[in-house]
């Protein structure tokens, strides 16, 4: 039995690793490219094309991570009908919020003016960096439906722990930008609109590899034989379905107004400020998606385990995950001690734009070591779709974050935000790990204890 045990154990931190690493390489493909369109044109001469790229960015990250919900249930969704072996289930878990991709995605495409209107005046940037953000959001805003399909689509094949899928997935469409976004820069000369369009064909480009990847898994026949719309419409689901998905909403709410009121304080802290502030906000990024790819893998053993009807896996999936973010975290911080000026020159060769953004490079190395339980254990919650933790914890890690944001603000200016941004960072990891005894608690009674994988 003890033998049994260890290869148990051994199988189970194999399996782990190898779904984290994977998804840590395919989730970070997208920080990444984000950090090459602010490289790229952080290179040229003028820094307003970093602070037009940083807000245009901004306005899509508020409209895309808002329904960030359509991959993150999706995968916990997918994750459990591959562990009962559902193949209705499963067709269901991508059909559902497949619709729901291509209706919001119009929607946004309609509402285009209002929204560029809105958030125009929201930042009320310089002229000349609205400028730059006008243009990049006039192109970007056709590419919605494709990447809230994208979102549905990867979130899916997460869920089915398809690594090597999703790797080549991400892989392929970001080279593509990234070749793109050095073409239209660097030799047609197109700054900012270059990088957009890059964007845009490489998110049309991800859909397309999306449905081919999974009409490997299930065939066109066989997704429409076994659709039950009766089921996908059915009013319990539904409600049930939403939810779970307006908690995650809530959560990433949340999210947004920290972000764009950290974003919008530091526009009006001049070009220089800003173009430092989101130089730091793309290394915060990578940092975060490296988390996230642990989160993810946190997210599908847990998703499975409840499947499986499986409580040891559970737990220890939540054990794992709480290791997991010790480790991880302190790693990141020492790199971030390690990395520097050359490491800041990739984004930008000016002088004076480094010069600050070293002055607040402290913030970056403490950032790890706060978020990290924040970010990885809430896979776990994300997997066995108890999204209402996420929900309460991420709403009193805001009134933390409107604390300090009004207050440290006036005193200390921009490392005021920045200590609001990781007073935040630190209070929604303190507070989802409240819930954890909560959480296990419920599934103690709700699972069969088994050691069967």
């Amino acid at each position: 039995m003890k033998k049994k045990n260890i290869n148990l154990e051994s199988y189970r931190n194999w399996e782990y690793l190898k779904l984290a690493l994977g998804f840590t390489l395919s989730t970070l493909t997208t920080p990444l490219l984000n950090s090459v369109d602010t490289a790229v044109v952080g290179n040229l001469p003028n820094p307003v094309f970093i602070g037009g790229v940083t807000l245009g960015g901004t306005i899509f990250n508020t409209i895309y991570w808002l329904f960030g919900f359509l991959r993150v249930s999706t995968s916990g969704y997918s994750a459990k009908a591959f562990g009962e072996k559902n193949k209705n289930e499963e067709i269901t878990a991508l059909v559902r919020p497949a619709i729901i991709s291509v209706l919001i995605g119009m929607f946004f495409i309609l509402f285009q003016k209002v929204i560029l209107w809105g958030f125009s005046n929201f930042f009320d940037a310089e002229k000349e960096i609205t400028k730059y953000l006008e243009i990049y959001f006039n192109i970007l805003i056709w590419g919605a439906p494709f990447v809230l399909l994208n979102y549905t689509f990867l979130g899916w094949i997460m869920g089915r722990k398809e690594i090597k899928k999703c790797l080549i997935l991400q892989l392929l469409t970001n080279i593509t930008n990234i070749m793109l976004d050095l073409y239209f820069v660097k030799v047609l000369k197109m700054d900012v609109a270059g990088v957009a369009i890059a964007t845009l064909v490489s998110q049309v480009l991800t859909t397309i590899l999306s449905i081919l990847i999974i009409l490997r898994t299930f065939s066109v026949k066989e997704i429409f034989s076994n659709i039950d719309l009766k089921k996908i419409l059915e009013k319990s689901e539904i409600k049930k379905v939403g939810a779970v998905n307006f908690n995650l909403v809530i959560r990433t709410l949340c999210l947004l107004i920290t972000t764009n009121l950290f974003l919008e304080k530091a526009a009006h802290s001049g070009k220089i400020v800003l173009a430092a502030n989101s130089i730091l906000f793309q290394i915060q990024y990578l940092i975060a998606y490296i988390f996230d790819g642990f989160a993810n893998a946190s997210s599908v053993f847990s998703g499975i385990a409840i499947g499986e009807k499986n409580f040891s896996k559970l737990k220890w999936t939540l054990k794992k995950s709480i290791n997991s973010s010790i480790v991880i975290s302190i790693l990141l911080s020492i790199v971030m001690i390690i990395f520097d000026e050359s490491f800041l020159m990739f984004y930008t060769k000016n002088i004076e734009v480094i010069e600050i953004t070293n002055q607040y490079k402290i913030w970056i190395i403490i950032f790890p070591l706060v978020v990290s339980f924040g970010l990885v254990v809430y896979g776990n919650f994300t997997g066995a779709m108890e999204t209402k933790y996420i929900k309460k914890s991420m709403l009193q890690a805001l009134i933390v974050f409107l604390i300090f944001y009004f207050l440290a603000t006036e005193i200390y200016q921009n490392h005021g935000l920045w200590l609001s941004f990781l007073a935040f960072s630190l209070s929604r990891s303190v507070f989802l790990m409240r819930y954890v005894k909560r959480f296990l608690k419920k599934y103690e009674n709700l699972l069969i204890v088994s050691e069967h994988l």
